[in-house]
């Protein structure tokens, strides 16, 4: 017995599921951002990501959210009939502030979502008050 995906065949849709007509959005790292009073509050899916392979680094006002899995070794008498799985690298960045440092992010990789907490930096007020300057 083989274990194979059922798939009707149908060449139109065939030719234009291929992932050059595809106006998908990629479906690694969904993102979604929410804000708050004080705060931004970011959830990245990462399924099947360990959190010792996940990394947030902040450059020039950027937070960079990277991570990588492995390819799984398979055994010499198994072959792959079909593979959807993600294997390799992947990263986001978000423009957070450059007021924004490391130490001001919280984060947490919990059942597959990496939770961000971005803490919203006070605008310098601009002063309203008029100077007046003295003619010579």
């Amino acid at each position: 017995m083989m274990l194979v995906p059922r798939k009707r065949f149908d060449l139109f849709d065939d030719f234009f599921d291929d992932d050059f007509f595809s106006r998908k959005q990629p479906s690694l790292m969904k993102t979604d951002i929410r804000e708050k009073k004080d705060k931004y509050l970011i959830d990245i899916d990462l399924p099947g990501f360990e959190k010792e392979n996940i990394s947030l680094s902040l450059k020039d006002g950027y937070l960079e959210v990277s991570a990588k899995t492995e390819k799984e070794n398979k055994s010499d008498d198994e072959r792959v009939v079909r593979q959807e799985r993600f294997f390799g690298e992947c990263s986001r960045s978000f423009y957070v502030g450059e007021e924004i440092k490391e130490e001001d992010i919280n984060a947490e990789f919990k059942n597959g979502i990496l939770k961000i907490e971005i803490p919203k930096k006070e605008e310098e007020k601009k002063s309203e008050e008029v100077k007046q300057i003295e003619i010579k």
